[in-house]
């Protein structure tokens, strides 16, 4: 696997990318999808192997606080798959690629949004499930912190750990703030997001335990997102839970690929709670400035947030499942 790192570069033109959701909050193999590019890996499956999967719903994959994406990327004759998160539970991202017959064993790079739980809790056990040596984990140095979040009095409620370097062993981490390039120059990894937008302000409630005190960490710096250039469609911005803000996660990818057009948006658009539903609006307001034309809301996105979407973007708007799959 050939990871870059590097403050100017290019990234390739892929001529195309599949996105499956294997972690995510909700779940629905009943409800049809409006999208020509978005099935059930299910009915995938069934039309193009002829083989039935989850025949029972005990057998069907499950949902879970957290989020992680397989992503194929495609280049001629070649694919290359990168690992998007790893879900919050221990084991839950490797029992739904399971029951979905997908082996992690495809995996040549594991990206890591931010160093929450419920976007690495999986991460040792697809580390063992992919059993590479010298697997590239993709991290920053500030998701080691020991973080956790405030209530209203004040008393922290404290995340799990990171897992060690013993826990991931034999893969490779490689930690870096800049932009990277992974999947053969066909994936961008954003690096740290600039926060220029005055509505996306982060979250006073975040805390991180520093020199033996609880401090304040609202920004989340170390949320990066990932990109993908699609042949004659343009970007594919792909976010884990947006502590940066969704509309400076986009903006940041179209800089750093120099690439305008975007067509779609995916991933938890941090929008759900009190203090952030004051951002729907204006979130709103600037992705019909940017007009993409999928728009996939998960995990940490909320309901209000995926309703007004939904009510605004009827055609582009698909509210995220575990299991479905996004042929770009």
């Amino acid at each position: 696997m050939n990871t870059k790192q590097n403050s100017e570069f290019e990234v390739k033109e892929a001529d195309g990318v599949e996105i499956l959701s294997l972690v995510d909050n909700s779940v629905d193999f009943l409800s049809a999808v409006n999208k020509a590019c978005a099935q059930t890996f299910r009915q995938w499956k069934r039309e193009r192997e002829g083989k039935e999967w989850g025949k029972t719903h005990m057998d069907l994959p499950f949902a879970e606080h957290g989020f992680s994406v397989l992503i194929r990327v495609f280049s001629a004759d070649n694919s290359i798959c990168v690992l998007f998160d790893t879900g919050g539970s221990r084991n839950g991202i490797v029992e739904n690629a399971v029951r979905m017959g997908i082996s992690l064993s495809e995996v040549e790079c594991i990206v890591l949004s931010h160093g929450h739980y419920d976007h690495f809790g999986g991460l040792a056990a697809a580390v063992k499930a992919v059993g590479k040596a010298d697997l590239p984990i993709i991290v920053h140095e500030n998701m080691f912190k020991t973080r956790g979040s405030a209530n209203a009095k004040g008393k922290v409620r404290q995340y799990a750990d990171f897992p060690s370097k013993a826990d991931l062993s034999p893969a490779r981490l490689i930690s870096t703030k800049e932009p990277s390039l992974t999947a053969d120059g066909m994936v961008c990894v954003t690096g740290e997001i600039p926060r220029r937008t005055s509505f996306e302000t982060g979250y006073l409630q975040h805390k991180a335990f520093v020199s033996g005190k609880w401090k304040s960490d609202p920004l989340i710096m170390d949320e990066r997102a990932v990109a993908v250039n699609v042949k004659g469609k343009g970007l594919v911005v792909v976010s884990g839970c947006a502590h940066a803000g969704i509309i400076n996660t986009v903006n940041y990818a179209q800089q750093i690929t120099g690439k305008e057009k975007v067509y779609a948006v995916m991933g938890g658009f941090h929008l759900s709670g009190k203090t952030f539903e004051k951002r729907i609006r204006p979130t709103i307001k600037e992705l019909q400035r940017i007009n993409p034309e999928l728009i996939v809301a998960s995990h940490c996105t909320g309901w209000k947030a995926m309703c007004a979407m939904a009510r605004t973007f009827p055609e582009a708007f698909v509210w995220n499942s575990v299991g479905n799959l996004y042929k770009i």
